[in-house]
């Protein structure tokens, strides 16, 4: 398997993985010191809202990692996949710094590393 199919294969295994925990706090699991700033241990109806949306980003970026690194046809040309790696990697890092500062503790100790991953693997794709 090349880099970049490696990249694109863990990307969507990691956003897999939060949507996953987003519908847990779609579902009012008590996660969401997590996430969303960490200022609700359930989400309320608003936030939950957001966890919804995150979930069809998340199904959008894995896919677009995924037809970037040829394992799937792309939904647009290949040019704007290409850009959209770019994108996303500035996404990513920006959820870092985001996470990074949040006033949560366990959102800054999980999340802000998933978020270095994520910019990490899109890095790859972007460059490759």
């Amino acid at each position: 398997m090349m880099l970049d199919q490696f990249a694109a294969v863990a990307a969507c295994a990691v956003l897999a993985g939060l949507a996953v925990f987003q519908g847990a706090l779609i579902g009012g699991a008590s996660l969401g010191r997590f996430a969303w700033g960490g200022q609700h241990d359930v989400l309320p109806a608003g936030l939950r809202v957001g966890s919804a949306v995150s979930i069809v980003l998340y199904a959008l970026f894995g896919y677009a990692a995924v037809a970037k690194a040829g394992l799937v046809p792309p939904l647009v040309s290949e040019s704007v996949t290409s850009v959209s790696m770019w994108v996303l990697t500035a996404y990513f890092v920006l959820g870092v710094i985001m996470n990074g500062i949040s006033r949560s503790k366990p959102e800054r100790l999980i999340m802000a590393p998933t978020a270095l991953v994520l910019a990490a693997l899109f890095l790859i794709l972007a460059v490759g």
